[in-house]
């Protein structure tokens, strides 16, 4: 697992590298989380180009940082999902909550 991150005005870029599964999704919860909470973060954007695996963890990390930065008026957006990533998604109902964009220009304009 790697993770990457980048601030672009009040939105965290979080670039996952890797599986997102139950050995990952506590230490990438926490590292997110601290992010928000430094740089004042309102919207997350998770860049998934380099993720090649997520289970039930990985639903409950993308809904908690839902639930959070929504009560802010937050948002959190996905971009660059392999066709595996998007049916665990779409799945899970996780695309009725957060938006899909296909690029990363796309997702900063419309967040």
């Amino acid at each position: 697992m790697h993770l990457k991150f980048e601030v672009i005005n009040n939105t965290l870029v979080a670039q996952i590298e890797g599986e997102l599964d139950h050995h990952t999704a506590e230490e990438i919860r926490e590292d997110i989380d601290r992010q928000i909470d430094q740089h004042s973060i309102r919207n997350l954007l998770l860049d998934l180009q380099g993720m090649n695996f997520m289970d039930s963890s990985g639903i409950g990390l993308v809904i908690g940082r839902y639930k959070r930065l929504y009560k802010t008026g937050g948002q959190v957006a996905v971009v660059h999902m392999n066709s595996r990533i998007e049916r665990i998604f779409k799945m899970s109902g996780l695309l009725n909550i957060v938006k899909k964009f296909d690029t990363k220009k796309q997702a900063m304009e419309n967040l």
